[in-house]
């Protein structure tokens, strides 16, 4: 369904630092990095897409956070979920609700929320039974 995500950013360094961390908990995979341009891709351990990509926006103008938007990244176990939460929280980002089981989505819902160093909103979510 998806082919990527392009989420904005202002500062390269700090947002790759904190997205390779954030990614390597995940079993992703950095597909490019280029600090020139500046943007990074990653992409699932196996298969091509789809792509996770950070960079400037294309119009120059500065990237900004958009209200009620939020991107979720599946994990593969909920211990997944904990260390990728820890390692956001590490490398700059803010806590929207630590890891937990959400069972007003469903009984198996184990996910947990925050913001990047720039303020995009995330999740990080397991749908598996422990």
């Amino acid at each position: 369904m998806l082919s990527h995500i392009y989420v904005g950013i202002n500062e390269f360094e700090p947002a790759f630092a904190f997205y390779n961390a954030m990614m390597t908990e995940l079993g992703t995979r950095l597909r490019f990095s280029d600090a020139a341009k500046p943007w990074a891709a990653w992409q699932p351990a196996e298969g091509a897409r789809p792509l996770f990509i950070i960079g400037k926006p294309y119009d120059g103008q500065p990237a900004a956070c958009g209200n009620g938007q939020m991107v979720a990244l599946m994990a593969p176990t909920r211990a997944a979920v904990d260390r990728a939460h820890a390692s956001a929280l590490a490398h700059g980002g803010v806590c929207e609700g630590a890891p937990a089981l959400r069972p007003h989505y469903h009984a198996n819902y184990y996910g947990a929320y925050f913001r990047d160093p720039e303020g995009n909103k995330l999740c990080v979510v397991c749908h598996d039974a422990e």
